[in-house]
């Protein structure tokens, strides 16, 4: 019967079987030339002739492929070199291609996402930096103006102030922003979850923002009256948060006249889904996968004299994200938007 020999030692197989040939060619024809034809030991030869061979080509084949392919590992640091002291190398080629393949697969992977990093990190400094950029020139120029001797006009000074001053909480306003969504993404805030209405406290957001609505003649209201309490279980202060910074953009982007209606609904017997839905300018398809980076904002202009830090919806994604729940967006340009997130309903709640 046939052995089958392993694919890994074909190519020591044919070469030894080569050498053999040729070796036990050479002695037989050097016997039968001088008449001396010794069979037992042309019958010794033989054997030895392919298996001494055969171990030194396997050998050294290996500890050339071995030194070959790790001095390209340690070049593109593929691998650490320990990671190879401890196994033999194949000298089946296809074997170690694929292998080679598939690091080079993963380098490609890794050196793609550095890529994007790098890229996401150029657009945050670039963010960041025009961000703080014009409200710090902004307060530079009302105080030098001041100090030019506007200041001794008192009408002037006093309206200076006042917008330098707003310039200054602009400041305070992003900066508190990038230290919440830093401790969110590093896990260092802590959630401090208790069982709270959440209708109730949707109607005080509504309170809260009731002249910034009206100034721009939006109204807020629920879709229907929900006239007994409905209590989920999270952080109360962060999801007011969330709900303000859903409404506030609402506001921001609604046309004159229009409706923000919110919602809140069973979705599964322990979830609720409370929906933001308005009528506002509504947003493009190819813009809603970039609706949670930090400053990103879907008109170039930013509505910028709306104030704002740029960072209300990536707060709302990471607030929800440290709850464990989800949140989704629908939007249609000239029809509306409607933000919707999951929260952790309260089934039982005792008196």
């Amino acid at each position: 019967m046939a052995i089958e020999l392993k694919k890994s030692y074909k190519f020591a197989f044919r070469s030894s079987l080569f050498v053999w040939f040729v070796l036990t060619s050479l002695l037989a024809a050097l016997m039968w030339f001088n008449d001396a034809v010794n069979w037992v030991l042309l019958a010794s030869f033989s054997p030895l002739a392919f298996i001494i061979p055969f171990f030194i080509i396997q050998s050294r084949v290996e500890k050339f492929i071995y030194r070959r392919i790790k001095r390209i590992y340690d070049d593109v640091s593929l691998l650490e070199s320990s990671s190879l002291n401890s196994r033999t190398v194949s000298t089946d080629m296809g074997s170690l291609t694929a292998e080679i393949e598939k690091f080079a697969k993963d380098k490609k992977i890794e050196i793609d996402t550095l890529k994007i990093r790098e890229e996401y990190r150029k657009d945050f400094l670039g963010n960041v930096s025009h961000e703080l950029k014009t409200p710090l020139f902004t307060v530079q120029g009302y105080i030098l103006t001041l100090l030019d001797g506007a200041m001794e006009d008192t009408k002037i000074r006093e309206k200076y102030l006042q917008r330098a001053n707003k310039g200054v909480e602009r400041l305070i306003y992003i900066v508190k922003d990038l230290d919440l969504i830093t401790k969110l993404e590093a896990g260092d805030l802590r959630l401090e979850k208790e069982n709270f209405d959440v209708v109730e406290l949707i109607q005080s957001v509504f309170d809260l923002l009731e002249m910034k609505a009206a100034a721009k003649k939006i109204t807020l209201t629920f879709d229907t009256e929900y006239p007994d309490p409905i209590y989920v279980h999270g952080d109360m202060e962060k999801i007011q948060q969330v709900v303000t910074n859903l409404l506030v953009n609402s506001i921001k982007y609604g046309h004159p006249n229009g409706t923000t209606e919110v919602s809140v609904e069973d979705l599964i017997k322990n979830k609720v889904i409370i929906r933001v839905t308005d009528n506002g300018e509504g947003i493009s398809k190819e813009y809603i996968p970039r609706l949670f980076e930090r400053f990103f904002r879907v008109s170039k202009t930013g509505n910028r004299k709306e104030g704002g830090s740029g960072l209300g919806l990536s707060i709302v994604k990471h607030i929800i994200e440290a709850h464990d729940e989800k949140i989704y967006v629908e939007s249609v340009p000239d029809v509306g938007s409607e933000f919707s997130f999951t929260l952790e309903k309260i089934i039982d709640k005792e008196e």
